[in-house]
């Protein structure tokens, strides 16, 4: 007797210490919001997620800043040479000698609608030329000055510029979709891992109040025992249900720290940390239209958008394919005057206009059938991005009524769960009257508390179970049936860039 009392002294001063030493760290209480916070700025896959994104938006403000004017300016300030060449006009051969300095400015303006290029010219310049031929001297010292308006246009093909910045667009629009579902799965992780380590807080709450009463029941069959009221085998079994008490009160703490660690993981919190989540689980009957849950989440599902972007991109792709070994051409027109004098303020006493003009042609003449098994190959691929996009639909609808029956299947689970629960108590109450009368066995009223535990935790996963679905199907139609207002899974993001 004294050793079953020592052993029971020890198990409570070995928890006693381990609530000490668990008390000497500093916990941190979540809610479920404070824990969507942190995961905002900490979980590893949404920052990259998130980075991604902010690449894709600098990409597009790159690419409509190169739709602006450009201006440059080149400098040669110093050329210098000396050569000895023939002239084929007067067959004779004459030494050259010069030295050069010029710049060029130029400011050059495309032209999106046509995909072309309109560039404002001016090169300055002045240059000391010495020739030799025969032993007589040439030479020229002067200033020059070229000005000219260039516009240079390809034909016969398609609008490259335009094209390049719509695929910018679409992998812009693209990124910000895939940050927005990463948003909604990581929302969904931590939800179903915040109501885990719930779940693990309520099965251990549960497991010690079980050996609470475990304790009371061995407790009851010692004075018995002592007395001589009942079988000394009584006390065994007693001795057994509190061993097996303690365990579970064991095992699900190791079990509520576990869980705890995958969910810091997914918070990005240090693993040291100690967390505890409060949750207030309140389930009331949301009256949803299963006809309205599928046409809002074919109406508003981020992934449907994503298809029809695929679908886009593989229409520019055609175009592209289609170009291949093409009959295109490209136009350069440009109008100028260009003046030189040795007196840098009188350059321009006698210009000269320098127009220019020039066509080029590109005439395909046999490419041993390349361009047409391309294009075939990217009829396919349209084919498929079609598809796709038809069975996704399908598919989300198909999940939206998968996840509206389990709804409606746990609301009556919840309501048996919760009778349940009623019911056993009002047994295990009742039986343990009869217990410490002496009218049922220590395995007897063991099983009735097993009951009672376990009709407590179906109810509680009963509930979180609800919950979780419920926020499966705002995320699968993007509205939220609770409160009856859409959601938008990425505010900051517009889809606009500053």
């Amino acid at each position: 007797m004294n050793r079953l009392r020592f052993q029971h002294s020890f198990v409570l001063l070995l928890l006693t210490g381990l609530s000490v030493l668990s008390s000497m760290h500093a916990q941190t209480s979540l809610t479920i919001d404070q824990a969507l916070d942190i995961a905002e700025e900490n979980n590893p896959d949404l920052k990259a997620s998130k980075l991604s994104l902010e690449r894709y938006q600098y990409n597009l403000v790159a690419q409509q800043a190169s739709l602006k004017s450009r201006f440059s300016l080149d400098l040669d300030p110093i050329n210098y040479s000396r050569s000895r060449r023939f002239d084929n006009r007067l067959s004779q051969w004459y030494t050259n000698e010069t030295l050069a300095t010029s710049g060029t400015f130029m400011v050059s303006q495309p032209i999106l609608f046509t995909d072309g290029e309109i560039s404002l010219i001016n090169t300055f310049g002045w240059q000391d030329n010495q020739s030799t031929v025969e032993g007589m001297d040439n030479r020229n010292r002067a200033f020059s000055n070229d000005l000219y308006l260039r516009l240079t246009q390809p034909i016969f093909t398609y609008n490259r510029r335009k094209m390049e910045l719509q695929q910018i667009e679409f992998d812009y629009e693209n990124a910000g979709i895939r940050y927005a579902l990463q948003r909604l799965n990581t929302e969904r992780s931590i939800t179903n891992q915040f109501y885990s380590v719930f779940m693990a807080q309520n099965n251990l709450t549960i497991s010690r109040e079980e050996l609470e009463n475990t304790r009371l029941s061995f407790e009851i069959i010692q004075n018995k025992v002592e007395a001589d009221l009942s079988a000394r085998e009584e006390l065994y079994q007693a001795e057994l249900n509190l061993a097996n008490a303690q365990s579970a009160v064991e095992e699900r703490n190791v079990s509520l720290e576990n869980a705890k660690d995958q969910l810091k993981q997914t918070l990005g919190l240090p693993l040291n940390d100690d967390i505890e989540v409060t949750l207030v689980i309140k389930v009331s009957a949301v009256a949803i239209d299963l006809v309205q849950a599928v046409q809002r989440a074919l109406s508003s599902r981020m992934e449907l958008r994503q298809r029809e972007i695929d679908i886009e991109l593989a229409e520019l792709q055609m175009i592209q394919t289609k170009s291949l070994n093409e009959f295109r051409g490209d136009i350069s027109l440009s109008i100028g005057i260009i003046g030189d004098h040795e007196r840098l303020r009188n350059v321009y006493d006698n210009p000269t206009q320098n127009p220019r003009v020039s066509v080029s042609l590109t005439v395909p003449i046999f490419d041993w059938g390349e361009k047409k098994a391309r294009v075939r190959a990217q009829r396919v691929a349209q084919t498929l991005a079609r598809l796709e996009q038809e069975n996704l639909r399908t598919d989300i609808e198909l999940e939206v009524r998968q996840t509206w029956r389990r709804l409606e299947n746990l609301r009556t689970q919840i309501d048996i769960a919760e009778k349940s629960v009623r019911n056993a108590q009002l047994t295990y109450d009742l039986n343990l009257t009869r217990y410490r009368e002496g009218d049922l066995t220590g395995m007897e009223i063991s099983q009735f508390q097993t009951q009672l535990s376990n009709r407590k935790i179906t109810y509680a996963q009963a509930q979180i179970n609800y919950k979780i679905e419920l926020l499966n199907l705002k995320i699968l139609t993007l509205h939220d049936f609770e409160n009856d207002r859409a959601i938008v899974p990425v505010r900051e993001w517009t889809g606009t860039t500053h």
